[in-house]
């Protein structure tokens, strides 16, 4: 057939039918020149000014297709339509995207990061900030959640994940996070901050960090923290405590290494012996991952660490102190005695109080008992409130005075063996504090108790008459009758 009459038969045109003859495969549509916009082409330049400003201002701030075609008509006289507007700038910000180049990761190099995700600890929901760290030649994990991405959870995750793994990685890839680094200096060189400097110095680990704003420089972590937010966060979990979470988490993270990837071979744990063949050896003792402060105490013998006003026993006031804060709680010292330990508060303005601090005080203002905010919701079991009511109603004031003595027992033993010697003296009726602590102290070293009574003139006396030989002869005489 010539041109003329296929495309006439196929209903084709005859430019068709020359293509066809010139391709074995369709080309499809081809651009000879360039698009044309007859209305947008005098409007390109501002566009692309206005564009390049916004590279210095807020992401939130910067302008949008609409905001672009209302300043084009308001200000430039723009009679063109929205959409031709739309599609330049959806195509200059496709230009403008970077590219990036595949990496290659050597082994027993690590990356770390923080992420954030709801869980449910102890009945109540908060946000978890959780520590990934990651070994991008094996894959291999790890994860552990904390209150608060705080210094201390920095280099609190970094020692469990080199216990969970055993080794201590070559080098670590970090952001540029203000946990971490101090300032960063005109010449590039990173300030470290102090407690994550003592770290590096105690594994004697290299640490590297990605450019500012650049997330994609650590990549690998990047998406192994959306990975553990999908999968070890959905549904949100729901645990007693940290504690138990923890546990769950590094058990995933083992059951992980059992995992072949796309584009591997080998499964993860395979992968993860050439990480540690190259990695060091961990130091002979952890480093201990604590925050250190120095304070004041009050008159109303309370120190302030990190906004939070904690209680430290009463003879130590107006006493310099120093602190430790750790992930879950805080000690307090004075010279080289550990005076208080509480669990750490992630609140503001908060008041942590421990009762029995409080008691040496009460005890010489005995009045301040019922008043004294330190002991408002102690919860003691019934039997301590029922000592009370016997205590004051035989000697009074005095009573009062002797509950406290007795509450003050807690300072040496545990809140269980005081209640079992509580339990006991009232049983037995010996209502007194030298009792209860005869009986503390037999309830402890698990010996039977002997309480001489003479010395408690206030309680009810029983007489019993001694046995002689004459009480049984009048028993025979009457039997015999």
């Amino acid at each position: 057939m010539s041109q003329r009459e296929a495309a006439r038969h196929f209903g084709i045109s005859r430019d068709s039918v020359q293509k066809m003859l010139a391709y074995s495969v369709p080309p499809g549509y081809r651009r000879k020149a360039p698009i044309k916009r007859p209305k947008l082409d005098g409007f390109t330049e501002i566009i692309d000014a206005w564009l390049e400003e916004d590279r210095g201002v807020p992401r939130k701030q910067r302008h949008t297709a609409k905001r672009v075609f209302e300043r084009l008509r308001e200000e430039h006289g723009f009679t063109g339509g929205y959409t031709i507007v739309k599609d330049y700038i959806r195509e200059h910000d496709r230009r403008g995207r970077e590219m990036f180049v595949p990496l290659a990761h050597a082994p027993g190099h690590a990356q770390a990061d923080f992420g954030e995700a709801m869980v449910i600890i102890d009945g109540v929901e908060q946000k978890a900030h959780f520590f990934a760290f990651d070994l991008p030649h094996s894959d291999a994990c790890y994860i552990r959640a904390y209150p608060a991405a705080t210094s201390e959870a920095w280099v609190d995750g970094h020692v469990h994940a080199f216990g969970f793994f055993g080794r201590v990685p070559v080098s670590v890839l970090y952001d540029n996070d203000r946990c971490l680094v101090a300032q960063i200096l005109p010449d590039g060189t990173r300030k470290r901050a102090r407690l994550f400097s003592g770290f590096l110095s105690h594994y004697l680990l290299r640490d590297r960090y990605g450019r500012p704003g650049k997330g994609n420089d650590k990549g690998s972590v990047e998406g192994l923290v959306g990975y553990a937010r999908r999968n070890f966060m959905v549904p949100v979990p729901r645990f007693p405590s940290w504690e138990a979470f923890n546990t769950w988490l590094e058990e995933q993270c083992r059951k992980r290494q059992g995992d072949i990837l796309r584009g591997h071979t080998e499964a993860i744990g395979a992968r993860l012996a050439r990480d540690l063949e190259v990695m060091a050896e961990l130091p002979p003792a952890p480093f201990d991952a604590c925050d250190q402060a120095s304070g004041r105490v009050t008159s109303q013998a309370l120190v302030r660490y990190k906004t939070n006003d904690y209680l430290v026993p009463v003879a130590y006031g107006h006493r310099d102190v120093w602190l430790r804060g750790y992930v879950d709680e805080v000690a307090i010292g004075c010279g080289g005695d550990l005076i208080a330990r509480h669990p750490r508060s992630y609140e503001r303005e908060d008041v942590v109080f421990d009762p029995v601090h409080y008691l040496p005080l009460i005890e010489k203002k005995i009045n301040a008992l019922d008043q004294a905010a330190p002991l408002t919701g102690w919860e003691l079991p019934p039997e301590f409130a029922t000592l009370r009511r016997l205590m004051e109603a035989r000697m009074l004031k005095a009573g009062r005075r002797e509950f406290v003595q007795v509450l003050r027992l807690l300072e040496a033993f545990e809140v269980d063996d005081l209640h079992a010697a509580v339990k006991t003296a009232l049983r037995m009726g010996a209502i007194g504090f030298d009792a209860v602590k005869h009986l503390v102290l037999c309830q402890v070293e698990k010996r039977p108790p002997k309480l001489d009574l003479d010395v408690y003139p206030y309680l009810p006396r029983a007489e019993v008459g001694k046995t002689s030989a004459a009480s049984y002869m009048c028993l025979i005489s009457e039997e015999a009758r």
